[in-house]
């Protein structure tokens, strides 16, 4: 197991999506820096409408591999996380988010006043599940900014949508807590011998088909 950090395109380049994992513990520390990566990542008004569900325990993720599509990953995870937006804007949740800035920023901001107002409009306008879709964009930042950290690293994180969604809320008891599965992501340590995916060379496209310049 490598332990050389690298800078962030280096990392980028390193990282595949790890279709096995060895099963060894990603350490304490290492996972509160993904973790905290996670938790700093932007998102609309600053509204982070989303949680971070971590799953260590073996027996649970066996039980959650089947709705996983029997991806192995699941298993053999140190760290299995459920990304889990809100499964709608409420005011509720919107004043307690700006009921919290006020707080930690010990003054009541004009400015926030502003934005807890534009939220509240906007977010009325539309139903559940748009309401939703939008928070699951937001928590797809945090995951992907926990990528990056992870290969920074040197630690395996590998997102998976193959899964039964509404099966694993059930499961989660999601529903109770106002959340929606949306990503599963796999933390963990790369099993080369057994992954086929480790052999293959990343590709990706060139820049000048990914990438439009307008002047």
């Amino acid at each position: 197991m490598t332990t050389e950090k690298l800078d962030i395109n280096s990392a980028l380049n390193w990282r595949y999506a790890a279709k096995r994992m060895t099963g060894a513990v990603v350490p304490q520390d290492v996972m509160g820096r993904i973790l905290e990566a996670a938790r700093l990542a932007p998102s609309g008004i600053g509204l982070q409408p989303y949680e971070i569900l971590m799953i260590t325990n073996a027996e649970l993720k066996k039980q959650i591999l089947p709705i996983a599509a029997n991806q192995m990953q699941v298993v053999e995870s140190s760290h299995l996380l459920v990304f889990a937006p809100w499964d709608d804007y409420t005011p509720e949740r919107i004043n307690g988010v700006f009921d919290y800035l006020n707080q930690q920023r010990e003054k009541v901001s004009t400015t926030l006043d502003r934005q807890r107002q534009f939220a509240l409009n906007y977010f009325s306008k539309f139903s559940s599940e748009e309401n939703f879709h939008h928070a699951a964009k937001q928590a797809h930042i945090a995951l992907g900014i926990a990528v990056a950290a992870a290969a920074l690293e040197r630690v395996d994180a590998t997102p998976m949508e193959g899964f039964n969604a509404q099966e694993l809320d059930r499961f989660l008891d999601l529903k109770s807590k106002g959340l929606r599965s949306s990503m599963l992501m796999a933390i963990g340590y790369r099993d080369e011998a057994n992954d086929w995916n480790f052999k293959l060379p990343k590709v990706r496209k060139p820049m000048s088909e990914l990438v439009t310049l307008y002047q």
